[in-house]
């Protein structure tokens, strides 16, 4: 059972809306962003659907307009989340990362995703891991976590390689078809 907290961050403290890494570009998403989004996750549909509980079934075109209209109207989103895109130096989208303000007093998570045609190349651990120490500047934030599902390999070995430790193993809903219904709450103090 999912417990619904507070937010951690204060009125008016937020991840900045654009990190410049040396080849990457993490920001805000953008309404122009839409066709690109939408490619990307119909691309990596096989690969992200056994473990994305929002990608049950193909995305449509649709849907995408309604999250890019959520993400432009408000940030952090109406869910408490600030969500980037990935870009490389030329803007081709490489996946996605998110901040979430969900977990109460001191805490936030952060999520991710890859384009399949990008994954294994360090783009996600290295955006992860930017964002971390970011999240751990911020005001009254003393952790980050990664909540990822125990057969989800590729998603703990990113926690892993960012010095992240293994909290707790414990039993969870299973929200998607891979899932084992064991989930995996990765810690990283301030």
């Amino acid at each position: 059972m999912d417990v619904e907290f507070g937010p951690a961050l204060a009125v008016g403290v937020a991840p900045p809306q654009r990190i410049v890494l040396a080849d990457l570009l993490i920001r805000r998403w953008q309404p122009e962003d839409l066709m690109a989004r939408f490619q990307a996750i119909t691309a990596s549909y096989e690969h992200l659907h056994p473990w994305m509980h929002w990608l049950a079934t193909p995305i449509t075109v649709e849907q995408q307009r309604a999250r890019s209209e959520t993400c432009a109207a408000s940030w952090p989103t109406a869910d408490r989340s600030f969500d980037y895109g990935i870009f490389a130096g030329d803007g081709t989208l490489l996946g996605a990362t998110s901040v979430h303000d969900c977990l109460g007093p001191g805490g936030l998570e952060i999520g991710y995703w890859c384009h399949v045609a990008h994954a294994g190349r360090g783009v996600v651990t290295r955006s992860v891991g930017a964002l971390t120490r970011i999240a751990l500047e911020l005001a009254d934030i003393d952790r980050v976590e990664i909540h990822c599902d125990e057969a989800n390999h590729r998603s703990a070995a990113v926690a892993r390689r960012l010095g992240y430790h293994l909290d707790r193993v414990e039993p969870r809903e299973k929200r998607a078809p891979a899932e084992s219904g064991r989930g995996m709450y990765w810690v990283k103090y301030r």
